[in-house]
């Protein structure tokens, strides 16, 4: 068996995984790349394998680093199966409609600025239709169920405890009268997140291919950064302010929507208005609706006691259309407002921003990573002044950052996690982290186990 580490190798976008076994070829994952735009345009366009002549795609979850390119790889002669547990394969059918808008609203930009220089037009990576197309070819397989992506492979879903529906992957493995396991982590969830169901951690695996995210450092434990999150919220209230939140419309949406259920169901903050201004998360949440079933038993429980489902209740808001986004900004009374996107650069919530951040009785609160040179990274900053809309604002209201509430297990959870099947690894191959966190983790995994430990760079092949 060769493995081709074709994305997300050293770096964390782009997931892409090429397996050869038994004379086939299956893929893990097809992440969009996401960097500079002139290296994601050339990376994304182009794969280093002929789609016409793969067998077979495995994809653990939806988020668009692991499933964004599906739509590209369909458009340029794939014609087989992409195994997906139900709920990844739902939302990964939203995820690639959405991007596919992104790409052309982008390519559109683009074009009117070449147009100007007396340039041709460039082409958007793929769209709206080339999404669509990748719907028919989605394989549902639920938790546990076994299926053959390709001679010689015998494959299950566990779940991974990240959002809704991911899953790591268990490869057994027949080739050249030899029988082994590989497992796939896709990304490794945490143990207590609102919703989600732990981890499942492997076992009697052979070899380990692993995220590294957060292999430099252990999260605060989730139900810290909740209870900092309400008082947050309640002092916000108390002043009459509103708390606006960016943040990703799948997975940390919903999470502070069950947060905030669970706070006003116990008394714990009072009745107010909770919206909900992002037309993909409205849509996710949805998805989240027909997948109840997968909620983890606290939330089951929570649901039986008080009689209404996790993501509704008395106060809150779906918003969809934009009249409806734009009278929220003619509401005085305190609120929480949840909007897209999570690092404030495009999407409603930079008009909620500009509405409020002037205002001292309000909260804008940062719940997630924020990558440098973006809104969200000045905001998390504190800077005084900000650009929204190429207009400066004045910051007067306050900032809370709320750490622990990331979807990704932190170091002592990606050494658990290999730990449970030590015994029997013969290697680990690290991927979807940057060098300083992958390098962090490595190190520890050596002093700990006698089991060799790479990092393959991007394009680097394996023979196992």
């Amino acid at each position: 068996m060769k493995i081709n580490f074709l994305g997300a190798a050293q770096t964390v976008t782009g997931s892409q995984h090429l397996l050869e076994i038994n004379g086939h070829t299956l893929l893990l994952e097809c992440g969009l790349f996401q960097g500079r735009r002139a290296d994601t345009y050339e990376r994304n366009q182009h794969f280093s394998f002929n789609p016409r002549k793969l067998d077979a795609v495995i994809l653990s979850h939806a988020h668009i680093d692991h499933s964004g390119n599906l739509p590209n790889l369909v458009k340029n002669g794939y014609r087989g199966f992409i195994y997906a547990t139900p709920a990844t394969a739902d939302l990964t059918d939203l995820m690639v409609r959405d991007s596919a808008h992104i790409q052309e609203d982008d390519a559109a930009y683009v074009n009117k600025k070449r147009a100007r220089r007396g340039e041709p037009p460039i082409q958007p990576l793929y769209t709206t239709v080339d999404a669509e197309n990748v719907a028919e070819q989605l394989e549902r397989v639920p938790y546990k169920e076994e299926f053959e992506p390709i001679p010689g492979v015998t494959a299950r879903f566990v779940d991974a405890g990240h959002i809704l529906g991911s899953a790591a992957v268990a490869l057994d493995i027949k080739e050249n009268g030899r029988r082994f396991r590989l497992w796939f982590s896709g990304d490794v969830g945490r143990e207590k997140l609102p919703l989600l169901n732990d981890p499942v951690f492997p076992e009697a695996a052979e070899y380990l291919i692993m995220e590294s995210t957060y292999g430099d450092k252990a999260h605060r434990d989730p139900d810290l950064a909740h209870e900092e999150f309400a008082e947050v919220v309640l002092r916000t209230v108390k002043r009459g302010g509103k708390v606006i939140v960016p943040a990703f419309s799948v997975g940390r949406t919903q999470e502070l929507v069950y947060s905030l259920n669970q706070l006003i169901s116990h008394g714990d903050l009072p009745r107010i208005p909770v919206f909900v201004d992002s037309p993909l998360a409205v849509n996710a949440s949805e998805i989240f609706f027909q997948h109840a079933n997968l909620f983890d038993q606290e939330t089951q429980t929570f649901v039986r006691r008080f009689q209404h489902p996790a993501l509704v209740f008395d106060g809150l808001n779906y918003v969809r259309s934009v009249e409806e986004s734009k009278a929220i900004n003619n509401m005085h009374e305190p609120m929480v407002i949840i909007s897209a996107s999570g690092m404030a650069e495009v999407g409603r919530i930079l008009h909620h921003l500009k509405n409020n951040i002037g205002d001292k009785r309000n909260t804008v609160m940062i719940v997630s990573w924020q990558a440098p040179d973006t809104l969200g990274r000045r905001l998390a900053e504190r800077q005084r002044y900000v650009n929204i809309f190429g207009e400066r604002y004045e910051c007067r209201a306050e900032i809370a950052t709320i750490g622990g509430l990331s979807a990704h297990g932190g170091q002592d959870m990606l050494l658990k996690y290999a730990g449970n099947t030590m015994a029997s690894l013969k290697g680990i191959f690290l991927v979807h982290g940057e060098p300083a966190a992958a390098g962090a983790l490595r190190e520890k995994l050596i002093e700990t186990s006698d089991v060799p430990v790479f990092y393959p760079e991007r394009a680097e092949e394996v023979e196992i």
